[in-house]
C-alpha cells in the first residue's frame, strides 16, 4: 500500500461555526489534526480546504500541502476525492486516509490501525471501532454505533452503522470513529453513487457504501478520541491539552 492522508475541512459548520480555526491551547484545531497526521509517518498529508483561511492556517507547515476545493461539494468524501485528483492525478497513492478535521486528539497509532483491514483484498474501506464505555455514550445519537463482532481479533467486518444502540441484546457496543482508509478505486466508485435511502434516513454516509455492496472492515482501537462537534466538546478538549 502507498497511502496518503487527506484532511477535509470547511468553516461552514452548523453546530460550531469556523470550527477548524477554533483555538485549542493557542493552536488552531486544524493545525493540531495536521500534526497528528504527520506524526503517524505513513504518507504525505494534504488539507482539502473549502476556505482560504484554512489554507492560511496550515501554510508553512513542513510536509503539508493545502488544496482549495469547491465550497459546494456535498461531503467530506467528495472533498477528499477532489483534492486527491488534484495532487495525485497519476494515481501513485492507491490508498487514501480520510482524517476528519475535528479530531485534534487522534492518536497517530490509530492512523496506522485504520490500514489493517485493507490487508484483506476483499475489503474496500477500513475504519475504526472503539468499545462503548457508558450508557450515555451508547444512547447518544451523535455517537455512531457499529454492528460487528471482533471475536478475539482486532479486525472484523462492519455489518451496519446506526445512531441507535445496535445490535440488540447482551454484549459489547462499538463506537464508530469516523476515520476511513479508502482504496482509491473504492472512493472513485463511491463518489459516483447517489446518496442512498438508508444514508439519508440515518444521516450516515458510510451506509451508501454498504448499500452498494462495498465491504467495510473495522480495526479495533482501545479508546475513541474526543471529537469536536459542539461548543461543549471544544471546551472539553481545551481542558485535555
Amino acid at each position: 500500500m502507498h497511502p496518503i492522508i487527506v484532511i477535509p475541512s470547511r468553516l461552514a459548520s452548523t453546530r460550531l461555526p469556523r470550527k477548524p480555526l477554533a483555538d485549542i491551547g493557542g493552536v488552531p484545531m486544524i493545525v493540531r489534526v495536521v500534526r497528528q497526521a504527520l506524526a503517524a509517518q505513513i504518507g504525505p498529508v494534504v488539507v482539502a480546504a473549502a476556505d482560504d483561511e484554512i489554507l492560511e492556517a496550515v501554510k508553512g507547515i513542513p510536509g503539508v500541502r493545502g488544496v482549495l476545493t469547491d465550497s459546494e461539494l456535498a461531503s467530506g468524501s467528495d472533498r477528499v476525492h477532489a483534492a486527491l485528483t488534484d495532487v495525485d492525478p497519476g494515481g501513485a497513492h492507491d490508498v487514501v486516509i480520510n482524517l476528519q478535521g475535528d479530531l485534534p486528539l487522534i492518536a497517530p497509532s490509530s492512523l496506522t490501525a485504520v490500514l489493517k483491514p485493507l490487508v484483506d483484498p476483499a475489503v474496500d474501506i477500513g475504519t475504526l471501532a472503539a468499545p462503548v464505555t457508558s450508557d450515555a455514550e451508547r444512547d447518544a445519537s451523535q455517537v455512531v454505533k457499529i454492528a460487528c463482532d471482533f471475536e478475539g481479533s482486532d479486525v472484523t467486518r462492519a455489518l451496519y452503522f446506526s445512531r441507535q444502540p445496535i445490535p440488540w441484546g447482551a454484549g459489547p457496543y462499538w463506537h464508530h470513529v469516523g476515520v476511513y482508509a479508502w482504496r482509491r478505486t473504492a472512493l472513485e466508485h463511491f463518489v459516483a453513487l447517489a446518496p442512498s435511502v438508508l444514508e439519508r434516513r440515518e444521516s450516515l454516509e458510510q451506509l451508501r457504501a454498504l448499500e452498494a455492496g462495498m465491504t467495510i472492515g473495522c480495526a479495533r482501537i482501545d479508546h475513541a478520541p474526543q471529537g469536536v462537534d459542539t461548543p461543549a466538546d471544544l471546551e472539553h478538549v481545551r481542558g485535555l491539552v
